[in-house]
């Protein structure tokens, strides 16, 4: 069985989906999963060692392309190559896990049925109108469990037991100049509100150099992303600014660290899927729906609008520590 799989964005939906690949690899090893997803995330679709084919897709871009007359053939090029590949392919049906009707789009490209999720469950109930069949998945549950539930109707089997990201071992990349051990801090998010306190930063990162030692290393992702980490850095000798890194060499810098303290980002669920302890701080968001899942070695601190304290924070890296 040939199946496509469209969860086109975020970071972090994509890494929550990974468990149900894990599930679905163990319960249906008949089937061939590929996954159409956004191009800046596709390191993450192929992370799992069951992902069949990752075919990426540039529509961020496409879109504002399509907007210009200089660039609109580029794009209206670009997105009948992406049709003609995924007809191509004869996927006996497709399944749209993200429930938008942006992903509702890109799943009727493939030319055959498409499941989904029910209106009920569906982020924007619209997209549902195009599905041949639909699933009912209760909502107020976390990103992880109903990505597994909504694989486990599609494909018709029962999963329990903790989520397994099931993700690909060790490439071997390293920074030179990164000696083990070391921590990570995840200072970005791409929502402001979900940031914690410059002032709040510095003082965990000493605290944290003074009772244990460790160099820290800080990843971003963007030019705004580096300068608040090197102001973060700023007069910290024993704190790094990471070069520029693919998510693939981020999951290698993650899975060698100590440890990883962050906010609610796409890094922090990534530290989490390849098994490092790892404490999130939730601002403005809400750990149960996109949380760390269970374990000693996670802890989530915060809520939305609770705003966690240097201490709150070191305390539960004390916990989650070996």
């Amino acid at each position: 069985m040939k199946i496509l799989l469209v969860r086109l964005s975020s970071m972090g939906d994509l890494i929550h989906t990974l468990p149900a690949l894990t599930d679905l690899a163990q319960h249906r090893p008949d089937v061939q999963l590929d996954w159409l997803c956004e191009a800046a995330f596709a390191d993450i679709a192929q992370l799992h060692p069951f992902t069949a084919k990752v075919l990426p897709m540039q529509w961020r871009q496409w879109r504002k392309q399509l907007l210009k007359k200089e660039s609109f053939k580029e794009a209206f090029t670009a997105l009948d190559e992406l049709c003609g590949a995924l007809r191509a392919a004869r996927y006996d049906w497709v399944l749209d896990s993200q429930g938008l009707l942006k992903s509702a789009a890109f799943a009727r490209l493939a030319g055959a049925p498409v499941y989904g999720l029910d209106k009920n469950s569906a982020r924007e109930p619209l997209a549902t109108w195009t599905y041949r069949r639909r699933f009912a998945v209760e909502t107020g549950r976390d990103a992880v469990w109903r990505n597994r539930t909504l694989f486990a109707q599609a494909f018709a089997y029962s999963f329990d037991g903790a989520a397994d990201f099931g993700v690909s071992g060790d490439t071997g990349f390293r920074l030179p100049e990164m000696a083990q051990p070391y921590g990570v801090i995840l200072h970005a998010a791409s929502r402001a509100d979900k940031h914690w306190q410059a002032d709040a930063w510095r003082g965990l990162m000493q605290r944290w150099y003074q009772e244990q030692g460790l160099p820290l290393w800080l990843p971003w992702g963007s030019d705004a992303e580096r300068e608040r980490a090197e102001q973060l850095a700023q007069g910290l000798d024993f704190v790094r600014v990471c070069p520029p890194l693919s998510l693939a060499q981020a999951a290698d810098v993650l899975r060698g660290a100590t440890a990883v303290v962050g906010v609610d980002t796409g890094l922090l669920h990534l530290a989490d899927a390849v098994g490092v302890p790892v404490v999130g701080i939730y601002t403005a968001s809400h750990p149960h729906k996109t949380g760390l899942q269970p374990s000693a070695r996670a802890c989530a601190v915060g809520a939305m609008g609770q705003i966690p304290t240097v201490d709150e924070v070191y305390q539960a890296l004390q916990q989650v520590m070996p």
